[in-house]
């Protein structure tokens, strides 16, 4: 099996307020938008697909689902507490501040207006 692509799609209240803030400031591209719907893309990530909860495109069992208990991770080459600092400028709250763990990896955490948690990783020597 090949794969052409790696999409992550999620369960949301408000797609709009979703998709304005990974446009907004994690610098995704809307691919395609309707009621209900958006994709996403970035070059350099995994795309995104945003589903109104309810939506009847998904089968009935999924459709009350919301995207909880999941960590959107993106890795960063570099500058961690600068992204921080660019994030918290524009008003986005800071939910878990940049930290270090013993084994090397740096991160913090933002929580998007839907509630998904979106992480920013940097890898370092540990200290």
């Amino acid at each position: 099996m090949q794969f052409t692509a790696s999409t992550v799609s999620l369960t949301v209240d408000d797609v709009t307020a979703s998709q304005d803030f990974l446009t907004t400031h994690l610098g995704y591209e809307v691919r395609q938008a309707a009621d209900g719907f958006a994709a996403l893309t970035r070059d350099d990530a995994v795309d995104l697909v945003l589903l109104a909860r309810g939506i009847e495109v998904l089968p009935p069992e999924q459709r009350d689902q919301h995207a909880r208990g999941l960590i959107l991770a993106f890795t960063v080459a570099s500058g961690l507490a600068e992204h921080q600092e660019r994030l918290r400028e524009a008003g986005v709250p800071i939910t878990m501040p940049l930290r270090e763990e013993p084994w090397g990896e740096r991160l913090f955490q933002v929580t998007d207006p839907n509630g998904v948690i979106v992480q920013f990783v940097e890898w370092v020597t540990p200290s």
